[in-house]
């Protein structure tokens, strides 16, 4: 079925992975490191470092870890300096994916980056071969047991761009910048979130023939199983060959 579990898969989670929390807590340490560097150390005053300390938040990560890191981005504390990079290319039927990175050494990343691609018959691509197809979107996932008028009334008048049931569940949109104030008000509201977050989303889907589906499974594992990757992003649609 085309556009299978849609919330979810928009990026691909690997159970086993997501299940070690060490795993976890390296990537949302980097990302509160980083926000803090480029956005100052405040939480209310730097979007970018506040949506990471709830990702913490919602780990369960002691606060003085999390803490600890705002400091190495801020300088108080001495830490690593960690580069962002997005690489982009196709993947085994067709399908476009972006890889967000965070680095210290971008001549060991990109490397290892290349040879997944390559080990599935794909390669990298130039810069925009395949961003342009997505756009960053903020998504907040609630539970279906609350009513479709009170997800409305909450996220609608929050200023969110829609409010979709996708696979069982109340999917709300919203412009990134309006995130913040959206998530605010479901938070305020008691509205029991699945997930949330900025996420990349394309209009642009592909469906996975099965016989590029395993080969496709495994390219992205491989690289979310990279130390230095932080997301996957695909547009492929597929069944969740487990199920």
């Amino acid at each position: 079925m085309s556009g299978h579990n849609k919330w979810s898969t928009i990026k691909h989670k690997k159970g086993a992975l997501d299940a070690k929390r060490g795993k976890i807590f390296t990537r949302v340490l980097k990302e509160i490191t980083v926000a803090a560097r480029l956005g100052g150390g405040d939480v209310a005053a730097n979007p970018r470092l506040r949506l990471a300390v709830d990702q913490a938040k919602a780990n369960n990560m002691p606060k003085e870890n999390w803490e600890r890191a705002i400091k190495k981005g801020t300088g108080e504390l001495e830490g690593v300096s960690y580069e962002e990079v997005t690489y982009e290319g196709y993947g085994p039927g067709g399908v476009a994916i972006l890889v967000d990175a965070l680095t210290d050494n971008k001549n060991r990343t990109t490397p290892e980056i290349r040879s997944y691609f390559a080990k599935f018959g794909s390669e990298l691509g130039a810069a925009n071969s395949v961003s342009y197809m997505f756009a960053k979107q903020g998504q907040i996932v609630v539970d279906p047991e609350v009513s479709e008028d009170k997800v409305m009334e909450v996220a609608l008048e929050a200023g969110a761009d829609d409010v979709k049931n996708e696979d069982g569940a109340w999917v709300i949109t919203t412009d990134p910048a309006n995130y913040q104030v959206v998530k605010d008000a479901v938070d305020a509201a008691g509205l029991p979130v699945i997930e949330s977050g900025i996420i990349r989303a394309s209009a642009v889907r592909v469906d996975m023939n099965n016989d590029k589906l395993k080969s496709f499974l495994k390219l992205v594992d491989l690289l979310e199983d990279n130390d230095d990757v932080q997301d996957v992003w695909h547009n492929a649609d597929y069944d969740d060959p487990e199920e």
